[in-house]
């Protein structure tokens, strides 16, 4: 709790450990069914952030049955079930519960070995800084929400947030990851201060090296920027000193919410450039480094 990681683990002999937590949300899109494919995936993914392999989950299910067709509810349910079975998830149940707004997500156990937990507080000095997925996912959807999202930027967003973190998590194990964490509400900047903080470290952002999916830029730039970016601004630069030269409009997008984000690993630089190489091979083409640890600054970051 005190470092804000991303699962609850409990410790059952030497060899087994639990890994929990729960997730859902609103529709991010308009598909019922890439709905219910994204929830699942954004809530397996606080599992495979700590190293850990998702076994079953529980559907967590609000619709409003008397004001939409059930077809809809049935859509989004086997989206989620899609998911759940690429995943190797077993779904075990659930709750239901009639509301006026639609939510949908997942509690989740996993396994992983009690001294093979991956958490977001030992970033070493000299690692290099690995971020598996484009940022731009809360500017997208806000500019669906008002109708000016193009199909193409829509079917990017969709594509990244549909895929897991599976691949990623079993790799960055292999290649001997000390930190991570995954990148979702909180921002890229708000996730990687809670590393920093969690480690006792600085972070150095390469701004130009962050990946972002095309045409955020765009939206960013006519103001459709969410609610939760500027609550996350707000909260977290006083912890960010951004040089000059970083544009605002990128600010913008490094605060922005995140849905099913990628993971941030950190990682001794070798095996960083590897872990790239590997995933992109895999089709993670956003795959990228995107900064470093450092001793300067501790609990603070350096975007230049």
């Amino acid at each position: 709790m005190d470092t804000s990681d991303d699962a609850g683990v409990y410790q059952l002999n030497d060899e087994i450990a639990l890994v929990q937590t729960v997730d859902f949300f609103t529709p991010i899109v308009d598909d019922p069914f890439a709905f219910g494919q994204i929830a699942v995936v954004n809530a397996l993914s606080d599992v495979y952030a700590m190293g850990g392999t998702p076994l079953t989950g529980m559907n967590l299910v609000a619709f409003p049955i008397k004001t939409l067709s059930p077809s809809i509810l049935k859509e989004i349910l086997l989206g989620g079930l899609s998911k759940m079975k690429e995943a190797g998830v077993a779904l075990v149940g659930g709750h239901s519960i009639e509301d006026p707004e639609i939510k949908y997500g997942l509690a989740v156990t996993g396994l992983i070995h009690p001294k093979k937990i991956l958490t977001n507080a030992n970033a070493k000095v000299g690692d290099k800084l690995v971020l598996t997925k484009a940022l731009g996912t809360g500017i997208i959807a806000t500019a669906l929400k008002g109708q000016m999202a193009s199909e193409e930027a829509v079917r990017k967003i969709i594509e990244s947030m549909v895929t897991l973190n599976r691949a990623a998590s079993e790799w960055m194990i292999k290649f001997g990851a000390h930190a991570c964490t995954d990148i979702t509400g909180f921002s890229f900047l708000g996730h990687a201060l809670e590393m920093a903080a969690a480690s006792q470290v600085g972070l150095v952002i390469q701004s130009e090296a962050i990946p972002v999916f095309p045409e955020v830029l765009e939206y960013a730039k006519i103001g459709l920027v969410p609610g939760g970016a500027h609550s996350n601004r707000q909260f977290f630069s006083c912890k960010v000193e951004a040089h000059s030269n970083v544009p605002e409009l990128l600010l913008d997008i490094l605060y922005d919410p995140q849905t099913s984000g990628g993971l941030l690993i950190s990682l001794s630089p070798n095996e960083a450039e590897k872990l790239v190489a590997v995933l992109k091979e895999e089709g993670h083409v956003y795959s990228s480094i995107v900064g470093e640890v450092v001793e300067e600054h501790p609990k603070k970051i350096q975007l230049l």
